[in-house]
């Protein structure tokens, strides 16, 4: 590959490097917290774009793990006197965890009954923390104690901004190898015949287990860090609204795409930002926007070219042998 090749390659990832740098220099505290907003729901779209994009398994219970992963953060701040930087991944594997123990009986179903089944688990998580006195029953948590960096309480949204831009490199690096793996590969297979993927000596259930579980981390770990940004957490913030505009970020943007994610969360969060103005109107032209890109592009607005990473796959893997894993 030439250094031209090399050059035009990464060029998009430059790109969405600089713009999202940019509200950094914002002197206006209302776009910075847009921003914010945007930087952590395009972290939750990262997350399900493995689960629906990767293994094609609709989920429309996601804020749930992303509900699990703000209440253990706020319980952990309360009861313990841990850093916020070890309760940060402890949040996400926390949410792994419930991905794991809910996927391993739900996902041996398909279609329709896996998407009632994860609605209803987002709606009984959220059920759950309104109703139990440990999570603060209604009300939550509030005055949540700030992290501490080098001895200085980071107290601005500049802070969470960073933290959220560094979520979402990361996630797009993860998810990018991801992709590429040995691991992907079985997911691409299993997403599109499962029943041929297990003749290749794939484990479908083993390999979406693996999906719902990653995806469930980036759901936690982007909880762990709202909860700080907001020093307060409550049940309202988790309902099935929140799910859905996540799979719609997620088909909008492009099932599979790495920048399509990162777009469809842009596109969710920041139009219903731009027609404020309008206010009354603003849901409802948002709504037309979404069904007109919708119609206009039903594959995404940046849809991931599945076919050609496949051909590629199945010319390196030769008669599909190096699709065969136990994971």
């Amino acid at each position: 590959m030439t250094a031209a090749q090399q050059a035009k390659r990464f060029l998009p990832a430059l790109i969405v490097f600089v713009l999202a740098m940019a509200p950094l220099f914002s002197s206006n505290g209302y776009v910075l917290g847009v921003a914010l907003d945007i930087a952590l729901f395009c972290v939750l779209t990262i997350g399900l774009n493995v689960v629906i994009g990767y293994a094609g398994l609709l989920d429309l219970g996601y804020a749930a793990f992303y509900a699990i992963g703000a209440y253990t953060t706020a319980l952990l701040l309360v009861h313990t006197h841990l850093s916020f930087w070890l309760i940060w991944p402890i949040a996400g594997i926390a949410a792994g965890i419930f991905g794991v123990i809910i996927g391993s009986p739900t996902l041996r179903l398909r279609s329709d009954y896996l998407a009632i089944v994860t609605l209803g688990f987002g709606e009984i998580t959220r059920i759950t923390v309104t109703n139990l006195s440990i999570t603060g029953s209604a009300t939550g948590f509030y005055n949540l104690r700030p992290p501490v960096l080098f001895g200085t309480q980071l107290l601005s949204t500049d802070s969470y901004y960073v933290m959220a831009i560094a979520m979402v490199g990361l996630g797009l690096l993860v998810s990018y190898l991801l992709r590429r793996s040995r691991l992907g590969i079985a997911w691409m297979y299993v997403k599109h015949d499962e029943e041929l993927a297990q003749a290749l000596g794939v484990n479908p259930l083993a390999s979406k287990l693996w999906a719902y579980g990653l995806g469930a981390v980036w759901g936690g770990l982007a909880g762990a860090v709202f909860v700080e940004a907001m020093t307060a957490v409550s049940p309202t913030s988790f309902t099935f609204d929140e799910s859905l505009m996540v799979v719609i970020a997620v088909v909008l943007g492009g099932q599979g795409s790495l920048y399509g994610a990162l777009l469809g969360g842009a596109i969710a969060v920041g139009l219903p930002e731009i027609f404020r103005p309008l206010q009354n109107m603003r849901l409802l032209l948002f709504g037309i926007v979404i069904v007109a890109m919708m119609i206009l592009r039903p594959e995404g607005i940046i849809p991931e070219g599945v076919k050609r990473i496949a051909s590629r796959t199945v010319r390196r893997s030769g008669s599909g042998r190096d699709a065969r894993t136990d994971t």
